[in-house]
């Protein structure tokens, strides 16, 4: 099976799903699949996008501990296709949406979770900088206080807090995540499609431009921290499951 399959649910509604599961990290190759995949369906009769993933987890992002040499500019750049495609997407977010993957779930125009859900951009707990476009979306969607909390501290927020600062739009028993995600994509689905594309294009007006000069920022920034010692303690902490003992070097 492709790391990411699409899915046509109905008659104008499709489902990406990612397929790396437990954590389903991802890379240049998998946002490219991704790209492709919205593409291709702005092409069809598809009308809405539930974006979805296989395993415990939605997506923990890009695994650095194993991708030390991936280049992020390449990546960045596939990222911005996902979001310059047209269709309205919801996503589905099980488990955890971490770092890049929370970057991801941003990329979506609505976020269906669980109560067990989790969010973080744990980039700082990495001591490292944010990236995926973070620095726009997420003030974008839970506005300038909150974003810097979660940016600076790092830390996570359940699905009832997700829901309570924006984070997340809805939330649903485990069992309905996918279900109810696809049935909010069948009523984008159900709306006239030359209206909700023209709509959607004037609210994310200037969006892609924004996200491509902070992306280019952020890479720039992940460039320059990536050979600290901060940042190898981050990744060791990570994988050693402790408290980073971080010295600013």
């Amino acid at each position: 099976m492709s790391d990411v399959s699409t899915d046509v649910v109905g008659e104008h509604v499709a489902q990406v799903c990612l397929h790396r599961p437990p954590h389903n990290f991802f890379d240049t190759a998998l946002l490219g699949a991704v790209a492709d995949a919205y593409e291709e369906l702005a092409q069809s009769r598809c009308r809405a996008i539930v974006l979805q993933s296989e395993g415990k987890n939605f997506c923990a992002g890009l695994d650095f501990a194993n991708n030390k040499e991936q280049d992020i500019a390449a990546l960045y750049r596939n990222a911005l296709r996902i979001f310059a495609a047209p269709l309205p997407v919801v996503a589905a977010i099980q488990g955890a949406a971490i770092g890049g993957g929370l970057g991801l779930a941003l990329s979506a125009d609505f976020r269906y979770a669980t109560p067990g859900s989790r969010f973080s951009a744990n980039f700082s707990r990495l001591g490292f900088h944010h990236g995926f476009g973070l620095t726009v979306t997420l003030p974008r969607v839970v506005g300038e206080q909150h974003a810097a909390d979660l940016l600076y501290s790092g830390r996570r927020v359940d699905g009832e807090e997700a829901r309570l600062i924006g984070l997340c739009d809805e939330l649903v028993a485990d069992a309905d995540l996918i279900p109810a995600a696809t049935a909010y994509a069948s009523t984008l689905a159900a709306a006239g499609p030359l209206a909700v594309r023209s709509i959607r294009a004037t609210l994310r007006q200037g969006l892609v431009e924004r996200l491509r000069l902070a992306m280019d920022h952020e890479c720039a920034e992940q460039e320059r921290l990536r050979d600290s010692a901060d940042f190898a303690e981050g990744i060791a902490a990570s994988g050693e499951r402790r408290e980073p003992r971080f010295t600013g070097t």
